[in-house]
């Protein structure tokens, strides 16, 4: 099998991915509302939807191993896209959904198909050697990021028409990525690369256990828990604490993300590779831990939106964090086992993502009667920033006892 070039394979892994984040940004700023449609009270509210986005990060949590695993054995391509005309469906079908349970159901399979995002970084690591790895996961960040400043202004300005048009728009994204991918994604795993499916490797417990025994990275497995359990409160819960903080709607909501997401593609997409050809990854990992702790109190205690807005552009090096991390686990992996290892660190990501949303909304449960102006209801960004501080401090003493790592070149 013809190996792909890196350039064309790389222009269509991010095109792939931005669509895709596209389309999970559009429903981000109704979905909490859509949730509120059904509810009688702000902390029916808060509940049902942790109820909502636990689901969907279950799922992300048992698909994520899975999906890594089957694109070892069968290929990135026919994994993405699969996983891509599922997404499509669920999001038609949720536009359609009229009552709770069927909003619960679809976002649980979502979760497990959208849980493709490990098998791009695969893609890009098959085709990309170890010392450009960062700058080139940087880049998929950067896409992430761009699909949150395009996908939550549409989403916003939609919602404001009605709270179902996005997810139609959102499923027709997913339709039309699933189709550009279908006539022009490469394959990018060679068959004398691929690996026999290990079944008692696709539980994400399993698959959780091998990234921690991974050479140079075990330790760093709880650094990258606390750092991702952290990050998912503020989608969790973002939307409402500013709802019941400012009284803000899906179009301010969406504005929000908007400034988010470009300081994530700044960030990810430019700024990192200056970064890291100055300063190593495990700096890079300590230091974006320590910003974003000091962000996540900023957006608790903000008492104007500009001050939110002023948190999220100070946070330059918080938006580098996750790169980092990838990188140094990415270089731990074998070349044949870049699917199920990437798909390890996802399952990590999807732990947080269904156990945040608990966190979060058992947070603002607890605060939702307190008014708009009460230092408490930014609870859950206390929550994140401890847990991020905890994070620091367990990277700060496990690299100082290994030997440190050199920066990258670019």
């Amino acid at each position: 099998m013809t190996q792909p070039r890196p350039t064309g394979t790389i222009f269509f892994i991010l095109t792939a991915v931005l669509i895709d984040m596209i389309a999970v940004g559009v429903i981000m700023p109704v979905l909490p509302a859509l949730v509120g449609s059904f509810s009688d009270s702000k902390a029916d509210n808060a509940f049902w939807y942790g109820v909502v986005a636990c689901s969907f990060g279950a799922a992300n949590f048992i698909g994520a191993p899975i999906l890594g695993a089957l694109s070892d054995r069968f290929g990135r391509r026919p994994v993405l896209l699969t996983s891509f005309s599922v997404m499509a469906g669920c999001l038609l079908l949720t536009g359609l959904a009229r009552t709770l349970p069927v909003i619960v159901a679809l976002r649980f399979v979502s979760g497990f198909s959208q849980s493709n995002v490990a098998i791009a970084q695969a893609a890009v690591a098959d085709v990309t050697e170890p010392a450009l790895r960062g700058q080139r996961f940087g880049l998929i960040g950067s896409m992430v990021g761009l699909g949150y400043i395009l996908g939550p202004v549409l989403g916003g300005l939609l919602g404001g028409v009605d709270l179902h048009l996005p997810f139609f728009v959102a499923g027709g994204l997913a339709v039309a990525n699933a189709a550009f991918g279908w006539f022009v994604m490469p394959e990018t795993l060679p068959a004398e690369r691929r690996v026999p499916l290990a079944w008692q490797r696709l539980t994400p417990f399993a698959s959780i256990h091998e990234l921690a025994s991974l050479g140079g990275v075990g330790p760093l497995a709880a650094v990258i828990s606390l750092a991702y359990l952290a990050q998912f409160i503020l989608p969790a819960t973002w939307a409402l604490v500013m709802q019941f903080k400012f009284g803000w709607g899906p179009r301010e909501t969406g504005w929000s993300l908007f400034a988010y997401g470009f300081m994530l593609v700044v960030a990810q997409g430019f700024l990192i590779r200056f970064v890291l050809a100055r300063r190593s990854p495990r700096w890079l990992t300590l230091a974006g831990l320590l910003s974003a702790a000091v962000a996540f109190i900023a957006y608790g205690l903000a008492w104007a939106p500009w001050v939110i807005y002023a948190a999220i552009g100070a946070n330059v090096l918080g938006f580098m964090c996750g790169p980092a991390m990838t990188t140094l686990v990415s270089q731990a992996a074998g070349g044949a086992s870049q699917g199920r290892t990437l798909g390890s660190l996802a399952a990590l990501n999807s732990v947080a993502a269904a156990v945040a949303p608990a966190i979060g909304s058992g947070l603002l449960v607890a605060v939702s009667g307190f008014p708009a102006d009460d230092w408490r209801l930014g609870a859950p960004f206390y929550a994140s920033s401890l847990l991020l501080l905890a994070a620091a401090a367990v990277a700060a003493y496990t690299f100082r006892r290994k030997p440190a790592d050199r920066p990258h070149a670019t």
